[in-house]
């Protein structure tokens, strides 16, 4: 390839990927429609959609002529997302909320009986003073901020099966005691976008979660923030939540989620 070659193919490149993105935005454009928004003359919009139109990347309906991403395009992505390291995935994110609060972060899934959150990465605080965690702990859901997070995006009836199998032990005077208290509490989650822990795993100890989403739009893990009552300040919390809610936003979108609209109404 000589240097006069390159410009020409990195151009052909940003127009495929123009158009894709065209198309994925809007499914069904015509010929003149897809023109006009990749910034592209229509007999160069048509040439690059006949060549991807081979490839099995798109489609054209014979009625109305207009084109459309296949399922090609859907194996690819699932292809790259089934190889998706989460704590990799989420570490940029999770680095950046430490960068800003000085806080204990920690991201968790749900274990292989869907009763506990598994940590799986995590933060340290910065301060002296601080939650005592390690990667690969597990605490029960109904105790814990994360595991309240995302029991509140299940399924209702998954949620209320899960919420009465559990023994409701006191880990501290404020844990959930029962299936009813739990069940009430995630309406509110889901409407105010956040879930809390209250003193509720660990005496002094207050923690603020937020969901993570996959393609599917199925909460598949959550993000937290973590902190002792002594050092939290009302007015941070705000602040607080909407840091975890750009975060569980990017950290989704690199699941392949791209709807996330948690706490939009707040």
């Amino acid at each position: 390839m000589t240097s006069s070659q390159k410009p020409d193919n990195v151009a052909s490149v940003m127009k495929v990927f123009s158009i894709l993105e065209g198309l994925a935005e809007d499914g069904g454009l015509g010929l003149t429609e897809l023109a006009q928004r990749t910034l592209m003359s229509k007999s160069t919009a048509y040439r690059f959609l006949q060549t991807m139109k081979q490839l099995g990347y798109v489609s054209q309906d014979q009625d109305s002529e207009r084109y459309a991403l296949t399922l090609k395009t859907f194996e690819v992505g699932a292809a790259a997302l089934s190889d998706v390291d989460l704590p990799r995935l989420a570490d940029a994110q999770m680095r950046k909320l430490s960068e800003q609060t000085h806080e204990a972060i920690h991201l968790g899934v749900l274990d292989e009986d869907h009763r506990h959150v598994l940590y799986v990465h995590k933060y340290d605080s910065q301060f002296n003073l601080c939650m005592q965690t390690r990667v690969g702990r597990r605490n029960p859901i109904y105790s814990t901020a994360m595991g309240k997070a995302m029991m509140a995006w299940m399924d209702p009836e998954r949620a209320e099966e899960l919420a009465r199998s559990f023994d409701y032990v006191a880990r501290t005077p404020h844990t959930l005691a029962s299936a009813e208290a739990l069940l009430a509490e995630l309406p509110v989650i889901r409407r105010e976008g956040v879930a809390e822990d209250r003193e509720e795993a660990e005496l002094g100890v207050r923690c603020v979660a937020v969901p993570v989403f996959d393609r599917f739009g199925v909460a598949v893990a959550a993000i937290s923030l973590s902190f002792p009552v002594v050092r939290f300040d009302q007015s941070n919390r705000e602040r607080y939540i909407a840091l975890l809610h750009e975060a569980g936003r990017r950290i989704s979108r690199g699941l392949g989620h791209h709807d996330y609209d948690v706490g939009a109404t707040r």
